[in-house]
């Protein structure tokens, strides 16, 4: 990855992005998941057409695109909470594209749902233990929690009703880990939270992937999600638009698939050579 898209990242971001490096570079390694041409209604709605992606053990992989897109919609599918009219999931080499959700999250494909979804009557503790409800053995328990997001402890027996919304996606994501996933499933994970607060959540990424987690990212923020992921799509209308990694794709090629317009080569090709101007200080890194 250039740097121009280091330029300005956390230092955690800088590290992922090395250890993404050495990832990419091992060409030997087996898909996680993989969705092949899946085509998904909402009633009459085609709201996915033909999505395919291949995601690896180790990766940040980001799906980008605006509002109504199908990003959330193609999470939703891969945790199984929506049917696809035709096509496949396979996760670790096995079909699970009629495999219950709960079967999805015991076999390690977990995810943080846009809005958060949490229990407001319930405690930060009482919402982390439902996350052990369809848990895998595996490293992450609350307490590794609590070691992660430090504040969380003393704030335990709180409700999670009266924590702001960036306490609340914590709490959201650590009900997640508690399963143990495989493949973490983030959806919109900036959606209505102050830049400050988002940094301070994808600091967390770092130890995350440490433990041998893969994330499928939704994120509508580009700058950041260039800042952290190994891979990109993005999604226009239920539609492919753009494929690559970040250090293939140029700026005229994302704005392109983002809104739309013009022409922008799936893969990441391009005819001209990368703007010098890094992605940040824009809102959802396009402006």
């Amino acid at each position: 990855m250039s740097g121009r898209q280091e330029s300005g990242a956390p230092p955690g971001a800088r590290d992922l992005v090395a250890h993404h490096g050495q990832l990419r570079g091992q060409e030997s390694a087996a898909p996680l998941l993989e969705v092949r041409d899946l085509v998904v209604h909402h009633g009459q709605l085609r709201a996915l057409s033909g999505i395919s992606l291949t995601v690896y053990p180790g990766e940040v992989y980001a799906l980008i695109g605006a509002n109504g897109a199908g990003k959330s919609t193609l999470l939703r599918t891969i945790a199984g909470l929506h049917h696809p009219t035709s096509g496949s999931i396979s996760y670790d080499g096995k079909d699970v594209t009629r495999l219950r959700p709960e079967r999805r999250a015991i076999a390690g494909i977990v995810m943080v749902p846009e809005g958060r979804r949490l229990f407001p009557s319930l405690s930060l503790e009482e919402n982390l233990k439902v996350g052990g409800s369809f848990a895998r053995t595996g490293p992450w328990d609350i307490a590794r929690v609590y070691d992660l997001f430090p504040w969380m402890k003393e704030r335990r027996t709180q409700k999670t009703a009266q924590m702001s919304g960036g306490e609340q996606q914590s709490v959201a994501i650590g009900r997640a880990l508690v399963a143990n996933p495989r493949v973490l499933l983030l959806d919109e994970l900036s959606l209505g939270l102050a830049p400050v607060i988002v940094q301070r959540i994808y600091a967390m990424l770092p130890q995350v992937l440490a433990s041998g987690i893969t994330v499928l990212l939704v994120e509508q923020d580009v700058s950041q999600a260039l800042r952290v992921a190994t891979h990109l799509q993005c999604l226009l209308e239920g539609h492919t638009t753009l494929e690559g990694t970040p250090a293939e794709v140029t700026r005229e090629q994302v704005e392109a698939a983002y809104f739309g317009v013009g022409a922008a080569s799936p893969g990441g090709q391009s005819s001209q050579p990368p703007p010098e101007n890094d992605w940040q200080g824009s809102n959802h890194g396009l402006g």
